[in-house]
């Protein structure tokens, strides 16, 4: 096999994705996605306290959508390592109000980044049309509930809670293990109805600094699961482990972090900084491409 046959090959991987439809919209998978990150919660662990506010959160996602976000991702508790939940209430409070006002006034998908079933139902009766679950859809009244509204999953892997994920993390082999869970959780989905199903492998979630490596190294293994792949590096502590710097100054970490998930097959990137993930995102799938 000649280098153009591999080139033909890695395009036809991502060629043979489908669309996947949200609501009166439709995600095409001939580019990288930009999923950007608005977090309403006082405690995310790089723009916690930023977008409390109800203007500020809809200016900001109007921004990241000029910008070249394909989704806007919304949150309304954090799941920063040793994060503690929030009630369901709360929860709907920061974001129910935000998501009926936006989904009026932007032309991108709303997903709703939660695992607690009645937020992703209220949710999706304002507007939101893709429940992002960091919990992977162990909760089987979030499976029925993403199969009554007929909306896509996104199914993350994540080992134990985001208070308890990080203590001391452990695999025989995270690639086999991920993968195995994606399986059993696709095909729960499926059985229940859902027909468009995103896979995120959780980088940094009950992963050590080598694991998340190792799956950004490793991410093209994922692709025989026949799902879009999502992949979100940004600003993350392995970056900064890497390159010794705080949160604020992982910019240029998350652009490569981004850029080799690109290339190893991530067909959606969730990122914080739109307008240079996309910059970065464009240059990557060029040459992925060429």
């Amino acid at each position: 096999m000649n280098s153009g046959d591999k080139i033909k090959m890695a395009n036809n991987g991502r060629d043979d994705v489908k669309p996947i439809k949200c609501g009166k919209y439709e995600l095409k998978f001939n580019k990288t996605l930009i999923m950007g990150i608005l977090n309403v919660t006082p405690d995310s662990f790089f723009d916690g306290n930023l977008f409390l506010d109800a203007g500020k959160a809809i200016a900001h996602a109007k921004q990241m959508v000029k910008d070249g976000a394909d989704i806007i991702d919304i949150g309304g508790e954090s799941s920063r390592p040793g994060s503690d939940a929030v009630s369901e209430e709360e929860e709907s409070r920061r974001v129910s109000a935000i998501i009926k006002k936006l989904a009026k006034e932007i032309n991108v998908p709303i997903s709703i980044d939660t695992y607690k079933p009645k937020v992703a139902e209220e949710c999706i009766k304002l507007g939101a049309s893709i429940i992002n679950d960091i919990n992977g859809l162990r909760n089987e009244e979030m499976i029925k509930a993403a199969a009554k509204y007929k909306v896509p999953v996104v199914i993350m892997h994540m080992k134990g809670t985001p208070k308890t994920m990080q203590h001391n993390p452990v695999y025989k082999d995270v690639i086999e293990e991920i993968k195995e869970f994606f399986s059993q959780q696709i095909k729960k989905a499926k059985k229940a109805g859902i027909k468009d199903i995103i896979i995120d492998p959780g980088i940094g979630f009950g992963k050590t600094a080598e694991h998340n490596l190792q799956i950004l190294k490793n991410l093209s293994e994922f692709k025989e699961l026949n799902c879009p792949i999502l992949v979100g590096t940004s600003r993350k502590s392995f970056i900064g482990n890497i390159t010794g710097l705080p949160v604020n100054e992982r910019l240029e970490g998350t652009l490569a972090a981004i850029s080799i998930a690109i290339i190893n097959g991530a067909n959606i990137v969730r990122v914080h900084d739109v307008k240079e993930c996309k910059r970065a995102a464009m240059v990557a799938d060029a040459i992925k491409n060429s």
